[in-house]
Parts: structure tokens; sequence; C-alpha cells
């Protein structure tokens, strides 16, 4: 009887061990799984290409130019080196949705990367539209003002400097232990709010008013003017391109971070959520800002070489 029981107790044993070895293998090798996005792969690679080289011929057309530099192509310049940093670490993001980057310190450093590049397009696309409308609304007080060039490119290093010195406060927070993959975090450990308040209000509402309100300003003035010259007009269409292209990109994605708060469900690495799934197609609506920019690149230029040979 003994030996029955001792065998038994021996059995209950065994199985107890092996099921909890069973469900540790089960755990590290959904930990290790390759989640394989083959969508955003093919999303991301049309747009690495065609962002690739509108900002390469912007950037090679600005620096042919660079002798002739005003303030507006100091801002323009700036603009086109944000776009292009973005997208020259696309090729990354490629790769991880194929066949799954390991997540280390690169994952935190490609995610900052990202982000600062895009706040950086955000800020400048600012600094142009009040550039814009102080041109427009005081048009004789600017022709006298000085060192325009050089208040450009403080207004630009200074951008770059509050922009790398935020992500290196926080990179913490996308540590390799916090990511579920190499460029999304774990669902149930979102940003914190003091951080996405940081991104949502200084990063996109208070720029977002400036523009909306120096763009509406500026086709307001242009608009009642008598003298309704191809120029002017031009002017309209871009301003009001750019106006439209800012809100249609960079509003989804700060709604995303709002509708991504709330805490997921405790099974959240096999249910799909819609708002996780949000943030991701509102991620690529962002990114494609890097190659809508050559909208105002293109009118830029084309300005810039017409008066050239004009005045041969």
């Amino acid at each position: 009887m003994t030996d029955m029981l001792y065998s038994c107790h021996c059995s209950e044993s065994f199985m107890h061990r092996s099921t909890s070895h069973l469900i540790n293998m089960a755990v590290n090798t959904t930990n290790s799984t390759c989640y394989v996005e083959i969508l955003q792969g093919v999303a991301y690679s049309p747009l690495f290409l065609l962002g690739f080289l509108v900002n390469a011929a912007a950037l090679r057309a600005f620096i042919a130019k660079r002798d002739s530099w005003t303030d507006t192509h100091i801002y323009m310049f700036n603009l086109a080196i944000a776009d292009s940093a973005l997208i020259l670490f696309l090729p990354f993001r490629i790769y991880d949705a194929f066949f799954c980057l390991s997540k280390t310190k690169l994952c935190t450093f490609l995610i900052n990367i990202h982000f600062i590049n895009m706040y950086a397009s955000i800020m400048t696309t600012t600094a142009i539209s009040v550039q814009r409308y102080l041109v427009i609304r005081f048009p004789l007080q600017t022709r006298t003002w000085r060192k325009k060039k050089k208040a450009a490119l403080v207004v630009c290093l200074v951008l770059w400097g509050v922009l790398v010195t935020i992500g290196a406060v926080f990179q913490h927070e996308n540590d390799p232990n916090s990511l579920w993959t190499c460029y999304e975090r774990c669902k149930d450990n979102p940003l914190g709010l003091d951080i996405i308040v940081i991104l949502v209000v200084p990063g996109f509402l208070i720029p977002l008013v400036i523009i909306v309100f120096c763009s509406s300003q500026i086709i307001y003035i242009l608009s009642k003017v008598e003298d309704q010259s191809e120029e002017k007009k031009s002017v309209v269409g871009i301003v009001t391109a750019n106006m439209i292209v800012f809100i249609v990109c960079y509003t989804p994605i700060h709604i995303g971070f709002l509708v991504n708060l709330p805490s997921p469900p405790l099974n959240w690495r096999e249910k799909f959520t819609l708002a996780h799934l949000y943030l991701l197609v509102c991620e690529w609506i962002a990114a494609t800002n890097c190659c809508f920019d050559s909208i105002s690149y293109y009118f830029l230029l084309k300005g810039f070489y017409s008066q050239d040979s004009e005045s041969k």
C-alpha cells in the first residue's frame, strides 16, 4: 500500500514538473516568436523608395543653391533633413516587419530617431508657417529686419537641441524590456499620461493652432488683394495644401496615443485590439508626410531656379 502511494505521489510530481516544463516552453516560445507583419513591410517599402528619391533630390537642389539661400530656404532645408533622417531608417522597420529584429538597445534608438524626426518636421513646419505669416502680414517691416538667416539657423538648432534632449530624457520609456516587438511596446505597458500630454499638447495641438491661424490669415490677406497674380494664387495653394497635409498626417496618430491609454485585455498577446491596429496605421500615415513636404520643396525651388534663369 505504501509503495502504491509512493508511486502515485511520484507520478503526480512527475506530471506536475512535466506540465510546468511544457508551460514554460510555451511561454518562452511565445516570447521568442517572430510575428511577421507583411502588411507593414509592404506599406513602408514604397514609402521608403518614394521618400528617398524626393528628399534626396530636394537636398541636392538646396545644396547646389546654398550661396543664394534666404531664411525660408534654411527652414526648408531643415525640414528636408528631418524628413530624410526619418526615411533613411525605414529599412530597419521594413526588415523587422518581415524577419523581426531582436529587442535590443538598437530598437530603443530606432524608435527615438523616428519620433525625434517626426516632431522636428512638425516644429519646422510651424516655424515656416510663422515666417510666412510675418512676411505677408508685415511686408515692409520684415524687409528691414537684419540677420533673418542667422535667426532661422538659431531656431533650427534650438529645435533640434530641445528634441534630442527630450528624447534622451525619456529614452528609458522604450527600453527593450518594455517592447513587444522592436517597434511596438507591450500593450499592457503603455506610455505614461505625462508623456502623452507632452506629445499631444506642445508636440501637436499648439503647433496645429499656430499653423491653422497663420495659414488662414495668409489666405485671408492674399484673397483681399486686388492684384490676383499667379504668384499670389500659387502661395495660397501652397499654404492651403500644407495646412491640409499637416492636419491629415498628424491628427490621427495623436488621437491614437489617447485611444491606447486605457488598459488592454489580460490576454492582449493573443487578442486582436482595434485601438492598437489604429495606432499602427496612423504611424504609417504620419510617415507619409515625408513625401508630401515635397509640394513645398517643388514650388520654392521652382521659384528659386526661375529667378536665376531670368537674371541670366
